[in-house]
C-alpha cells in the first residue's frame, strides 16, 4: 500500500527493527495521530486508527484532535485510547501566519507537554503538512511520518499528498509507513447504549411508533403475533456546512413523500442552527415526519442511525457516520467529493453524483478556486434517481414492498 515516495525518507536501522521487512517499530508503547478537525474527517481516518491499533495492540493510541473529540471518544470502544485537544495554532485551527498570535504561548505550551509524552510513533493525518509536519516533528517520537505535499518539509517517512483522493485509502497509506498494513471490513464506529437511549428518548418524545422508539422493532413484533409489519426509518439529512453541497429542501422532500407512501417512517435530522431548513423540508411533505433538528447530540446521532433501515444525505458527518456504524445510506455528491468520500465497504453506499464543474450563478470553474457564489452545485441530481437508490437498500435490508 505504500508508495514508491517513501523511498525519499531515511529509516535509521533502529527505527526499521520489529517484524524483518514489514517497517514496524519494536517496543512501541505510545502512538500520536494529528487530526484536529470535524466529523467526516474523523471517520476518513477511522481503517487508519483501527490498522495502527492492530500493528501495535498493546501500544496507547492518543488522538490529538479537538474538544468534541474527548467528549465523543470518551468510554467508547474503539482504537482511540486517549485524546488530547490540539490548541489553535497558525495554520491548525487558526489562519496562517495570523499577526500576534493569541495561539503562540498555547502552542508552545502544546509542544512541550507533547514533548513529555514520549510517544515512540506520531503520525501527521492533518493535510498536507506545510504546518502540521514541522509540529509533528517537534514532538521528539522515535518515528515520524505523514503526508507531504509540495510546500511542505518531509518526515522520517512520507507519502505525497493528492487531492482528490479517497481520504481513507490516503490515511491507510499513512499509517502503512509504521507498518500498520492490515486492513479489515467490518463495522468502524461502535454505538454505545448511552447512545442508544438517547436516541429512543428522542424519538419517544417526538412521537415515533412504540417499536421504532424502542429501537428493537422485530423483537416487538415477535413478541406480538399478527401484529403489523414495523415500519422502517428513513433519515433525512438535508443540511452541510457547505452550501454548495446541499441538495434543494423540495427534493429531500418529495424523497421522504415516495419512500413514507411504501411503508416508512420519515425522520429529518438536522443540527439546531440548520432547523429552519428542516422545517422547509418537512412542510413541503404531503407525508408526515419527524422533526430531529436539535434534538441529538452526536452520539445520539450515531444511535438514531444504527436503528436506521436507510439514510439519504449530502456529503456531510453523519452521511459518513452512517457507512462507519454500517447503515445502507444513499450519498449525494458533487464530482470529486465522491472521490474523497467513498467508504471501503462499497456496498453499503449508493452514491448520487452530479458532474457541475461550474457556479451556476457566474459560471466560475470551482474544482481548485472557489467563487463568492453559495449556489448548490448538486441541485440537477434527479429526485427519481435518489429514490431508486433508497428504496433498492430497503429492499435489499427487507424494508420496502419487493
Amino acid at each position: 500500500m505504500v508508495g514508491s515516495h517513501t523511498a525519499g525518507s531515511h529509516m535509521s536501522a533502529r527505527q526499521m527493527k520489529g517484524k524483518p521487512g514489514d517497517g514496524r517499530l519494536a517496543g512501541v508503547r505510545k502512538i500520536a495521530v494529528l487530526r484536529p478537525n470535524a466529523v467526516g474527517d474523523f471517520v476518513f481516518a477511522l481503517p487508519a486508527l483501527h490498522a495502527l491499533k492492530r500493528a501495535y495492540p498493546d501500544a496507547e493510541l492518543v488522538l490529538l484532535g479537538l474538544p468534541w473529540h474527548a467528549a465523543f471518544l470518551e468510554g467508547r470502544p474503539g482504537p482511540v485510547d486517549r485524546v488530547v485537544v490540539v490548541p489553535p495554532m497558525a495554520g491548525i485551527g487558526l489562519p496562517p501566519d495570523p499577526p500576534d498570535s493569541p495561539g503562540d504561548a498555547a502552542a508552545q505550551r502544546f509542544v512541550q507537554a507533547m514533548r513529555g509524552e514520549g510517544f515512540d510513533i506520531a503520525c501527521q493525518m492533518y493535510g498536507g503538512g506545510r504546518y502540521s509536519n514541522p509540529l509533528v516533528a517537534s514532538f521528539g517520537a522515535r518515528l515520524a511520518i505523514g503526508a507531504r505535499a509540495a510546500d511542505a518539509p518531509p518526515l522520517e517517512r512520507w507519502v505525497r499528498h493528492v487531492e482528490p483522493n479517497n481520504r481513507r485509502l490516503a490515511l491507510l497509506e499513512v499509517a502503512a509507513l509504521a507498518g500498520a498494513v492490515e486492513v479489515t471490513l467490518g463495522q468502524e464506529l461502535a454505538v454505545t447504549p448511552a447512545d442508544r437511549d438517547e436516541a429512543a428518548h428522542v424519538l419517544s418524545e417526538a412521537g415515533a411508533g412504540p417499536a421504532l422508539a424502542a429501537g428493537d422493532a422485530t423483537a416487538t413484533q415477535e413478541a406480538r403475533p399478527g401484529a403489523p409489519p414495523p415500519s422502517p426509518l428513513l433519515v433525512l439529512q438535508p443540511g452541510s456546512t457547505d452550501p454548495r453541497r446541499c441538495w434543494p429542501a423540495a427534493s429531500f422532500a418529495a424523497v421522504g413523500d415516495a419512500l413514507a407512501r411504501t411503508g416508512a417512517q420519515v425522520a429529518v435530522n438536522g443540527t439546531a442552527a440548520e432547523a429552519p431548513l428542516v422545517r422547509r423540508v418537512i412542510e413541503a411533505m404531503e407525508t408526515p415526519a419527524i422533526d430531529l433538528s436539535g434534538k441529538l447530540g452526536l452520539g445520539g446521532l450515531c444511535g438514531l442511525i444504527e436503528r436506521a433501515a436507510c439514510v439519504v444525505s449530502n456529503d456531510t458527518g453523519p452521511l459518513h457516520l452512517a457507512l462507519a456504524i454500517g447503515t445502507p445510506a444513499v450519498g449525494i455528491f458533487w464530482l470529486t467529493n465522491l472521490i474523497d468520500g467513498t467508504p471501503l465497504r462499497q456496498g453499503l453506499l449508493r452514491a448520487a453524483l452530479s458532474l457541475r464543474q461550474d457556479c451556476p450563478e457566474c459560471g466560475a470553474p470551482n474544482l481548485t478556486t472557489r467563487c463568492a457564489h453559495d449556489a448548490s452545485f448538486v441541485a440537477d441530481v434527479p429526485v427519481g434517481q435518489v429514490v431508486a437508490m433508497a428504496m433498492d437498500l430497503l429492499r435489499a435490508g427487507g424494508g420496502a414492498p419487493p
